[in-house]
């Protein structure tokens, strides 16, 4: 694990500031390809929920023609169940490819599932990110998060989630989500992303859960359509008057050491310190990329 205040979650492609996760289906390419091209920072291939059964094989074929050369853009592959006839047949061929970014774990209850992917890999473990979908796998949260080193980071499942608890409310998922917040940190992951919202037409309503989901500390969204992005990605930005606050703390704090006043009275230590900087890298970020708008990505 890392030192305390780490982000273990961080990647070459820096993991620790992805803030849109596009989801596309592993039986489709041509959706894929525009899942590439839409901006979003990580690409999400789904060979499960997304799949019908008889489509397995061939989506399970063309996501590994896919990830056969590096891409421009981090992909990360959603396996089938790890207690299902088709995960280890997936994660074997897949964790090898070179255009692996990393390899997303559904319905994690504990530890040894993570344990269970690893033996499957071999010497070679891409970065592994569990999905909680259970009560279960809420209460084990920060045993799942300090698995294996090669954990880069949780999220929840919501939909199945939401069926495990019985749940009907946003109320009814409000400690589930500070649970998975607090786990991540504790474990020195980056923030989790939130789960997707399932109505791409309500832009409005994405906006206000956006709001919502990063005051409980959560950095970022998954998406099931293109349209979503531009959305999460303005939700998640640090306002004007953040980064004005942001800039005073890292300009009176030359070192993240020891507390410090700021000119007009305040105490911060060294946590606030490293919020401030995180800020400023959020701000600092390339515009989106691609056109948007591409339907059918989910």
């Amino acid at each position: 694990m890392s030192p305390p205040g780490g982000v273990r979650g961080d990647t070459p492609h820096g993991a620790a500031g992805h803030l849109t996760w596009l989801y596309a289906p592993g039986d489709r390419p041509a959706v894929v390809a525009k899942a590439l091209a839409s901006g979003a920072d990580v690409v999400v291939v789904d060979l499960e929920d997304a799949v019908a059964p008889e489509r397995k094989r061939y989506a399970l074929d063309a996501t590994a023609d896919l990830l056969a050369q590096p891409l421009p853009v981090p992909v990360h592959v959603r396996v089938d169940a790890l207690d299902g006839p088709l995960a280890e047949t997936e994660v074997r061929r897949l964790a090898p490819l070179p255009g692996l970014g990393a390899l997303r774990l559904p319905k994690v209850t504990g530890p040894g599932d993570i344990a269970r992917v690893t033996g499957w890999t071999g010497d070679r473990v891409p970065p592994l990110y569990a999905l909680l979908e259970s009560a279960l796998g809420v209460e084990r949260a920060f045993a799942v998060a300090t698995a294996h080193p090669a954990l880069a980071g949780i999220a929840l499942g919501e939909a199945d989630l939401r069926a495990d608890l019985g749940v009907t409310t946003e109320a009814g998922l409000a400690w589930p989500r500070s649970r998975a917040v607090v786990a991540a940190r504790a474990a020195g992951l980056a923030p989790p992303a939130q789960s997707v919202f399932p109505d791409v037409r309500d832009t409005a309503g994405l906006a206000r859960s956006c709001a919502a989901g990063r005051a409980l500390g959560f950095l970022g969204r998954a998406a099931i359509h293109p349209r979503q992005l531009p959305v999460i990605e303005d939700a998640y930005r640090p306002t004007a008057e953040e980064v004005a606050a942001a800039r005073d703390v890292v300009g009176a704090a030359p070192t993240d050491a020891g507390a410090l006043a700021l000119p007009d009275g305040r105490f911060v230590d060294a946590a606030v310190v490293a919020g401030a900087r995180r800020t400023l890298a959020l701000a600092e970020r390339p515009p989106r990329r691609a056109a948007g708008g591409t339907p059918g990505a989910g």
